[in-house]
C-alpha cells in the first residue's frame, strides 16, 4: 500500500509539474493580456455605442425641430394674442409626432401645457416624463434676424429649440472599472432651427 501511495504521490507531482510547464509558455501571458486589455476594449466599445446613440438622437431632434419650424413658418400669426394659440400648439404636436415616429421617448410632451414668457411671443413646453431629466421645447414666434444683403433687412421668423436629456451608459462602466470615478451621467442635447414666417 505504501508503494501505491508513493507511486500516486509521484504521479501527482509529475502531473502538477507538467501542467506548470504548460502554463509557463504563452498561455499564461495570453490570459494576463486579456485581463489587462478587456477593460480597455469595453470602454472603447461602450464609448462608441454611446456616442453613436447620442449623435443619432441629435439627428432625430434636428429633424423634429425642423418639422416644427417648417409648420410654424406657414401658420398664421393672427391667433398669437390668444393665451394658448392653436398655431403654437400645432408646432408642439408636429415636434411630438416626429419624436414618436422616430421611436424616441417624448417624455410626456404630448400632454405638456405651454407657459408663455412675460415678454415677446415665446412659449415653453416642459415635459418631465423622461427617466434621465426634463425635456424643454421653446417656440418663439416673434424671432427676427437680419439679412446679409445691403442694406440689411429685418426678417420675422419662428425659432424652435429643444433640450433633451441623454443618459450615458458609459458612466456605469467607468464607475465599475474605477470606483470613485466621476463621469456625467446625463447630458442635455440641444438643437434649434429658425425659419422665416411666410404668413
Amino acid at each position: 500500500m505504501a508503494d501505491l501511495v508513493k507511486a500516486n504521490g509521484r504521479s501527482m507531482r509529475s502531473r502538477w509539474a507538467a501542467s506548470g510547464r504548460r502554463c509557463a509558455g504563452t498561455e499564461a501571458t495570453q490570459v494576463v493580456e486579456l485581463a489587462v486589455s478587456l477593460p480597455l476594449l469595453l470602454v472603447i466599445a461602450i464609448g462608441i455605442t454611446d456616442f453613436g446613440t447620442a449623435l443619432n438622437l441629435k439627428h432625430q431632434l434636428i429633424i423634429a425641430v425642423r418639422e416644427g419650424a417648417r409648420l410654424a413658418s406657414n401658420q398664421s400669426t393672427a391667433d398669437l394674442t390668444n393665451p394658448a394659440p392653436a398655431s403654437v400648439d400645432a408646432v408642439r404636436q408636429a415636434v411630438d409626432g416626429s419624436l414618436v415616429g422616430a421611436k424616441i421617448n417624448d417624455c410626456g410632451l404630448s400632454a405638456a401645457v405651454a407657459a408663455q414668457a412675460a415678454t415677446g411671443l415665446v412659449w415653453t413646453y416642459t415635459a418631465s416624463g423622461c427617466p434621465a431629466g426634463t425635456l424643454t421645447l421653446t417656440i418663439d414666434r416673434g424671432s427676427t434676424f437680419l439679412t446679409t444683403g445691403s442694406p440689411p433687412v429685418t426678417v420675422e421668423a419662428t425659432h424652435v429649440s429643444i433640450s433633451y436629456p441623454f443618459q450615458w451608459r458609459f458612466n456605469g462602466l467607468i464607475t465599475l472599472l474605477v470606483p470613485g470615478a466621476r463621469y456625467s451621467a446625463v447630458s442635455q442635447i440641444t438643437t434649434d432651427v429658425t425659419m422665416q414666417n411666410l404668413n
